[in-house]
């Protein structure tokens, strides 16, 4: 895969056409204007405490985690005590989940796996912290197409947090070293946009810390690749 920044798709877009003799002039081309700012005297409020999706949030409920292992713990549980939590700070609002998900996490039952139509995808223990515990992750599928992408981690005092929370078009999530990488599509039916999430110590969370544009092999594959890549619109 190749992996572009958004920054060059633009430059490259910009720069013209050129050949082997270099540049070439396409001839006048307009006068250049300077960037133009819509709306500059107006601006959002600043999101309360706990409006903030980025932010590090203990999950209420939830037994301490004696051996500081999420092996232990049910991931089911985690979810069902994370969004019920989430969705009555935000009111419905949709601020920090999907007002559809305590529905959808309706149709989980007890099972440990939450049954055959329970929407929270199976959960992947990784070390996305490097201090040697493996966080949780999973994804709880709101319609099909929309996710609530979420991290968990055990704190020193073996309380389970939320370090992570996304809501997204999972068109495909990776993990390596203390990376996590989000895939979503885009307008642009040749790229998919890669937001790439690094542990942060000092804030407590997966903070993002590189976007950028890769390469999408298209809808007209068939079969998928590998990964299951689709580049769904």
């Amino acid at each position: 895969m190749h992996r572009v920044p958004a920054v060059m798709v633009l430059a490259v877009l910009l720069a013209g056409c050129a050949d082997v003799e270099g540049l070439q002039s396409e001839g006048d081309l307009g006068t250049v204007h300077a960037p133009k700012s819509l709306w500059k005297d107006i601006r959002p409020d600043p999101p309360a405490a706990d409006q903030k999706p980025g932010t590090a949030a203990v999950v209420p409920g939830l037994p301490k985690v004696s051996d500081l292992s999420m092996r232990g713990v049910n991931p089911l549980s985690v979810v069902r005590a994370d969004i019920t939590s989430a969705t009555e700070q935000d009111g419905g609002t949709g601020r920090l989940v999907d007002p559809r998900a305590v529905q959808r996490l309706a149709l989980c039952t007890q099972a440990v796996d939450g049954g055959p139509d329970c929407p929270v995808r199976p959960a992947v223990l990784h070390d996305l912290t490097g201090n040697g515990r493996e966080e949780l992750i999973t994804a709880l599928d709101i319609d099909g197409r929309l996710s609530e992408l979420r991290v968990y981690t055990v704190q020193d005092d073996g309380s389970i947090a939320r370090i992570l929370s996304r809501r997204a078009v999972l068109e495909g999530v990776e993990v390596a070293a203390e990376h996590l990488a989000v895939r979503e599509p885009t307008t642009n039916p040749d790229y998919v946009a890669v937001s790439d999430y690094v542990w942060d110590p000092k804030a407590g969370i997966m903070n993002l810390s590189q976007l950028t544009l890769d390469d999408c092999p298209g809808l007209t594959q068939t079969p998928p690749d590998g990964n299951g890549s689709r580049c769904a619109r």
